[in-house]
């Protein structure tokens, strides 16, 4: 295994459903600890580079949230998972290679290795959070239930089996994302100040 140089001081792990929110509240945080302190890494970046090199496709729009996406992500997701089989860690290395801020948030964790690797890679600074939205809320902003997609371990993998550190509700009768992001919020200030006054 590669030299690992860089230790975080915090690792929030998200996960959560298609339109549940996680881009949305993990952009929330990047924003209010600011790009010098936090980076948000996405796990499916390096995978679509990466499927989308060996199928001679265009990564902007795999990247984007757009139809050309929608086409081949149940295509995506078999080969991800074969990929993951022979590597369960490959897309966390890949995803985590020069970050360098002290708080790092993972946008998209999808499956129990994913979470699996932060807890070995970093036991100490590694924390879980799951985004979770009702179905009428996502469909509201566009989901709709596709098979082979909403039914595979991409979208199941985190459903049970995890006791999360912290939940968010992403819905609008839900209590203030404000109020709900403070703990975390206030948990990445003391991780940060704790790391400066150590070293």
């Amino acid at each position: 295994m590669e030299d690992r140089v860089f230790v975080p001081d915090l690792v929030l792990v998200f996960s959560g459903k298609r339109k549940s929110g996680k881009d949305y509240v993990t952009a929330q945080i990047l924003d209010r600890l600011g790009p010098d302190v936090c980076c948000v890494l996405r796990l499916s970046g390096p995978l679509k580079q990466q499927y989308a090199q060996e199928h001679g496709l265009d990564l902007d729009q795999l990247l984007g949230p757009g139809l050309y996406k929608e086409q081949y992500r149940a295509d995506m997701i078999h080969w991800g998972e074969v990929r993951r089989q022979q590597d369960p860690g490959l897309f966390c290395r890949l995803a985590t290679r020069g970050a360098w801020q002290p708080i790092w948030v993972v946008s998209d964790a999808r499956r129990l290795s994913d979470l699996q690797w932060f807890w070995k890679e970093f036991p100490q600074q590694t924390q879980s959070v799951r985004v979770q939205s009702s179905e009428e809320t996502r469909k509201q902003r566009g989901w709709r239930f596709t098979a082979g997609v909403d039914d595979a371990e991409s979208e199941c993998g985190l459903d049970c089996g995890v006791e999360f550190d912290w939940i968010i509700t992403n819905d609008a009768d839900a209590p203030l994302l404000e109020e709900q992001l403070h703990p975390i919020l206030k948990l990445a200030k003391e991780a940060t100040l704790s790391s400066i006054s150590d070293s």
